[in-house]
């Protein structure tokens, strides 16, 4: 028999309600949604102060809770999983570096193989981030492995993925690179472009031949001038591209955040963490990839004489918070930057990321200054913050 969420807001799929009744059917799936005047019969949870969000998808994440993608271990992926719910994430898509191409078809044979063994938040596919970029702004990827696109390698890859490799991330310089993003964008793979020092020129001819998303917006990449647009240019100016947005308040400046939301519109923004191992652990030394990094005051940073931001060790649910702390959007716009905008920008917007009836019920209780209070998978409770602090 349904039960039914009772709340002070709703962020359904196209509208905002104050007040209502969320269907929850025994299946675990949303059913209907009813106004306030119209108290359905059956089990009601009364969440009357609080708000009901879709639960939030992490399109790039590397690493949480002293685990890596790159580890190529199981557990440790299904600890992130599981870890994520506490992040108010209940689908991801564990993400890549660049690495060696054995390297990465092992990765891609491990997660495809047991994708559907996750117990926490759902694997709905596989970012590769690299390793077909340019050095000039590698950042925490290995420049020793970077080449060409290859065509050949990503099927490879995906072959070995069962399909699973939804997002891959370029650099528009290097050589057949527009014809890569056209072979891969036929086939539904999201190509992002990232990790490049290219022009404003050679970004646009990317994303006419069907690049989509720009990786981790004006990191790791040649940046706007009145003159050169460069990359940022591109990803600011290029029309219905979606932008990847780090907003830790290290990576950008809250202005440089508004004033790329202020252009795009919360709808072709999407919130990601790109967050590495440290995550939810203390301060201290840890390796991003094959590279010793430091975590200290909210950073992740290179051990070497760059000192570079290396990934980094936010949460998505701090992410949606921040940008509404620093008056940039409206609850309901950080709420859409961090579950819908990424899902369509993945093409996996058809199983997750929105409230609509029979779809997961995968959702999140937000408290009214947007701090994460309950966190739930198929219409069942899996993580109270109130039950943590207990603890």
């Amino acid at each position: 028999m349904s039960k039914y969420i009772h709340a002070a807001k709703f962020f359904l799929h196209n509208t905002t309600e104050n007040g209502g009744y969320l269907e929850i059917t025994d299946d675990g799936k949303f059913g209907q949604f009813f106004p306030e005047d119209q108290k359905p019969d059956g089990e009601i949870l009364d969440r009357s102060e609080q708000w009901i969000a879709p639960g939030l998808v992490d399109t790039h994440i590397h690493g949480l809770l002293g685990h890596d993608v790159m580890d190529n271990d199981w557990e440790g992926l299904q600890a992130m999983s599981e870890g994520l719910l506490k992040a108010g994430v209940t689908s991801w898509l564990p993400t890549t570096l660049t690495a060696s191409r054995e390297q990465l078809n092992d990765i891609c044979k491990t997660i495809g193989s047991h994708y559907k063994e996750a117990k926490g938040a759902k694997i709905q596919g596989i970012h590769f981030e690299g390793p077909f970029y340019t050095e000039k702004h590698k950042g925490a990827q290995n420049p020793k492995y970077f080449t060409n696109p290859s065509v050949e390698e990503f099927d490879e890859w995906q072959k070995s993925a069962n399909g699973m490799i939804k997002k891959i991330s370029i650099a528009p310089e290097r050589d057949g690179s527009v014809e890569f993003a056209r072979r891969v964008s036929e086939e539904g793979v999201t190509v992002a472009l990232g990790h490049s020092n290219a022009t404003y020129e050679q970004a646009k001819a990317c994303v006419e031949a069907g690049a989509s998303v720009f990786t981790h917006t004006f990191n790791g990449m040649s940046g706007l001038n009145h003159r050169v647009p460069g990359m940022v240019g591109a990803a600011m100016s290029l029309d219905l591209v979606d932008d990847e947005l780090i907003c830790d308040g290290h990576h950008i400046n809250p202005a440089v955040a508004r004033i790329l939301i202020d252009k795009k519109g919360p709808e072709h923004v999407l919130l990601i963490t790109d967050s590495m191992k440290a995550a939810m652990m203390p301060d201290g030394d840890y390796v991003l990839g094959e590279f010793p990094v430091y975590v200290k005051d909210g950073m992740a940073r290179l051990k070497d004489s760059s000192n570079s931001l290396a990934g980094s060790i936010l949460l998505l649910k701090d992410a949606i918070k921040n940008v509404v702390d620093w008056n940039i959007v409206r609850p309901e716009e950080a709420v859409l930057m961090g579950s819908w905008v990424p899902a369509r920008s993945s093409k996996i917007g058809d199983v997750c990321g929105t409230i609509l009836p029979d779809r997961d019920a995968d959702f999140l209780v937000l408290n009214q200054d947007m701090t994460l209070s309950e966190t739930y998978l198929d219409g069942k409770i899996r993580y109270s913050a109130e039950s943590a602090d207990a603890e």
